[in-house]
């Protein structure tokens, strides 16, 4: 089930928020964004990056997928994922950060991949 995630606070429901904030809520997931800050990466990249099983990590980009903070194409036999455009620009017009309301995602603040 996805759901879209509006970037207005007015118009975003409280299962839009919670449906992001529970995207959020896991440590590697957030890792996870802060990697594909920088560029797109493919799934085996991001679980050698984060010393994660490619299972897991395969998990957790479902979870963001979900909530439509990243992208994933096939390219060959190799999954690439990405963020989301929207998400992406909203953070680079605020310098990474993602300022909620009720809290505040510092991704240049996350500690280093690994």
């Amino acid at each position: 089930m996805t759901r879209g995630i509006c970037w207005c606070v007015s118009t975003t429901s409280t299962d839009d928020w919670i449906h992001l904030l529970k995207a959020l809520a896991d440590d590697t997931r957030l890792r996870i964004v802060k990697l594909l800050l920088d560029d797109s990466m493919r799934v085996g990249e991001i679980s050698e990056s984060l010393n994660v099983s490619t299972y897991n990590v395969s998990k957790h980009l479902r979870v963001l997928r979900e909530a439509e903070l990243i992208v994933m194409e096939k390219a060959g036999k190799a999954k690439v994922c990405a963020l989301a455009e929207e998400f992406r620009q909203k953070l680079e017009e605020n310098e990474n950060i993602l300022n909620l309301g009720c809290c505040t995602f510092n991704f240049d603040q996350l500690p280093a991949a690994g």
